[in-house]
């Protein structure tokens, strides 16, 4: 038997104990749906929201705030009326209507009423548990604060007065979601395990990782169902022919592993299209059009010397790659491909 036919052997020998091998190589699409947008920053931008269909705000590290005017296709550097000497890192924006909220670190909320041509700097009491991590805005004076504790509180006059929503804050977190019915899931710090909590609810429930691999990141499916990436590369989906475990944990299919390239997941989202978009370090940037049964690389976010942290798609179609240094990905759709 030839060294070559051994070697060929021993693969397969390996492969099938460890229940399938992943190739460190995928095929890249023949084009994409997005176009990078040049920003005139090296800073990270971490979140974006809009007030209606052209205006809308970007926020990042180093006190970074942009502002478009047309749907995202350029971006202008604003200025907060801040001092000079406080270095904030911009962590969470969101819109209803011309009511606008920012929520910052260390310490910083801010609130328009004008679609963010002003901002309010609101005074938080010291005693709240964490910092501001994610805000929500729910309507006229009315939004909800999530803190980098696990702390939910809810503000129904502009922020003058906050109310906690939950008892026990979670733990120190390294994600944190809200869904579209006001559930949320957060992550670990060491990403150990996972908790959510449902509104009425007055504390949040943890549950184990469903692998020895720990959680890197967890949000909603269109459903309202969880997903997970793990480290190691690995997503999993909820299981559509599971009930959850007898310990209440809800149920994940099998990990699914499109690439083993050593650069780790960092974010997931479901465009408007239904394909699902894998963001990760060094530019990666993957697609799924058949429910995360096969993936693509994409060849604009290959260009990118970047790591992708957020990919958001907001409002009527719209949606954005946010990187670090100043990379931005703007999703062109299927009418604009980019070959």
């Amino acid at each position: 038997m030839s060294r070559l036919l051994r070697s060929l052997l021993s693969l397969l020998l390996v492969c099938g104990l460890l229940g399938g091998c992943v190739s460190t190589r995928l095929a890249t699409a023949a084009e994409s749906p997005w176009q990078a947008i040049p920003l005139n920053t090296r800073s990270s931008g971490l979140d974006l929201a809009f007030s209606d269909e052209n205006h809308g705000i970007l926020v990042g590290s180093n006190r970074l705030i942009l502002e478009t005017s047309d749907g995202g296709r350029s971006w202008q550097e604003r200025n907060l009326d801040l001092p000079a000497e406080e270095n904030f890192r911009l962590i969470s924006i969101d819109f209803a209507g011309n009511e606008g909220w920012i929520a910052g670190q260390p310490g910083l909320v801010l609130h328009s009423t004008d679609t963010g041509r002003t901002w309010s700097r609101l005074l938080l009491t010291g005693k709240l548990p964490g910092d501001p991590y994610l805000v929500t805005a729910l309507g006229p004076d009315r939004a909800e604060l999530a803190t980098s504790v696990g702390a939910v509180y809810r503000t129904d006059d502009g922020g003058g007065h906050w109310t906690a929503l939950v008892e026990d804050a979670t733990g120190a977190v390294r994600d944190l979601r809200r869904d579209r019915m006001g559930g949320y899931v957060s992550v670990s710090s060491l990403g150990n395990f996972y908790a959510d909590w449902r509104p009425g609810e007055t504390v949040w429930t943890p549950h184990q990782r469903p692998s020895s691999q720990r959680v890197q990141a967890m949000g909603f499916t269109p459903s309202g169902h969880l997903w997970m990436v793990n480290r190691g590369a690995r997503i999993r989906f909820p299981d559509p022919e599971s009930t959850p475990t007898d310990t209440g944990d809800p149920a994940f299919g099998d990990a699914v592993i499109p690439i083993t390239n050593g650069y780790g997941y960092l974010d997931l989202a479901w465009a408007p299209d239904g394909s699902i978009w894998l963001g990760g370090g060094n530019g990666t940037l993957l697609s799924s059009r058949d429910g995360g049964t096969t993936w693509l690389r994409d060849p604009v976010g290959q260009q990118q010397p970047s790591t992708f942290t957020r990919i958001l798609f907001v409002g009527d179609g719209k949606g954005f790659v946010l990187g670090e240094r100043g990379n931005l990905l703007r999703w062109a759709g299927a009418a604009d491909r980019v070959g």
